[in-house]
């Protein structure tokens, strides 16, 4: 059989990347054991690693062969100095915020790209092409244009990305509207220009989509292996009442809102329309499957922390509980005879190289 193309995408989040990174660690950790060596080395498992906003983090930890229980790390170390004031939900408090928001932004800026500095190093795109030989693509937004952008390793044959750092990219895709400050990325041509980006999760928050394009593009021929990671988002839905239709700035909190109820709707839609762009292009030959990993039904105590700026430890541990009970969820499917997802989970785990092969 031919080996699929596999790719790995992950969707955004803010703090709840922390479950994304303790998933893949606890989930590699058992796979580990099971094969007998110390850890794998789990980018290498992957032709392909999408990663958005917090989910950029993640992945491009994977690319460069760092461990997650470093990641899990710089959410718990770093989190309270990323986002050192939440955005409050009471009138009141998000009145007495409004002339703040502009420094506490510029505090987690700063805060984020030392804690970055101090994972991804200088590591550009074409250090992780060459070296690892690992596509990689980020989605965010090129404000000059307001447009949609993908910094991308040379895996289509550019080299466009090829000199900026992973560092500049995470701080680019993860420069969420009131959470975070735009980010500036110097252009390479030695002129002196610049670009301001902000948050991919505005348009790709789940990059299923992004990554299903892409493998397409790297290679016509093989068979592909999708397989989607989220962030264990909050319930979806909210009952209206006619009375409550005339919302203004304090009720969608100065827009945070708006940019939760993004989230929530991408996830739905672009994992419904890759799995129609799957089916179909099956029908044409092209084998195509899709795997979210699975996660377990919401707890009502898991509720309050679930919002994209809570860094309490409390929340934190919350989260990698749930990470350790969702990998026992995903465990068992690849033990279980008749369960095609964890028959795909269990040969991709399978396959991947132990760390320092």
């Amino acid at each position: 059989m031919e080996k699929p193309l596999r790719v790995l995408t992950i969707d955004g989040g803010g703090m709840r990347g922390i479950y994304s990174a303790a998933f893949l660690h606890e989930l590699g950790h058992l796979f580990a054991k099971e094969r007998k060596c110390a850890s794998l080395d789990l980018g290498k498992g992957f032709d392909l690693i999408v990663g958005t906003s917090t989910g950029a983090i993640v992945g491009c930890a994977l690319a460069i062969g760092e461990p997650m229980a470093e990641v899990v790390k710089l959410y718990r170390e770093h989190g309270p100095k990323i986002f050192p004031k939440r955005v409050p939900a009471r009138k009141a408090a998000i009145l007495l915020q409004i002339p703040r928001r502009s420094g506490i932004n510029r505090a987690g800026a700063t805060a984020l790209k030392e804690a970055l500095e101090g994972v991804l190093g200088k590591k550009t795109f074409r250090d992780v092409h060459q070296d690892r030989r690992i596509a990689l693509s980020i989605p965010a937004v090129e404000m000059s244009q307001q447009r949609s952008w993908v910094f991308k390793t040379g895996h289509w044959g550019g080299t466009r990305d090829d000199d900026t750092t992973l560092v500049d990219a995470c701080l680019a895709t993860s420069a969420a509207p009131i959470f975070r400050s735009l980010a500036a990325v110097d252009d390479n041509g030695g002129l002196g220009g610049y670009r301001v980006f902000a948050d991919g999760g505005l348009w790709a928050n789940n990059p299923i989509l992004v990554g299903l394009l892409d493998a397409i593009k790297m290679d016509g021929n093989r068979p592909l292996e999708i397989f989607a990671l989220g962030t264990y988002p909050r319930p979806d839905g909210e009952n209206i009442e006619k009375a409550d239709l005339d919302r203004g700035y304090v009720d969608w909190q100065l827009g945070a809102k708006a940019a939760s109820l993004s989230i929530a709707a991408q996830e739905f839609a672009f994992d419904n329309m890759a799995r129609m762009f799957a089916a179909e292009f099956s029908k044409m030959g092209r084998q195509v499957d899709l795997v979210r990993f699975p996660k377990g039904d919401l707890k009502p105590d898991m509720v309050p922390y679930l919002e994209l700026d809570n860094t309490s430890e409390s929340a934190m541990t919350a989260l990698i509980n749930q990470a350790r009970a969702d990998v026992n969820l995903a465990k068992s499917a690849c033990d279980a005879a008749n369960d095609p997802s964890g028959k795909l989970i269990r040969a991709l785990f399978e396959q991947m190289p132990a760390m320092g092969e």
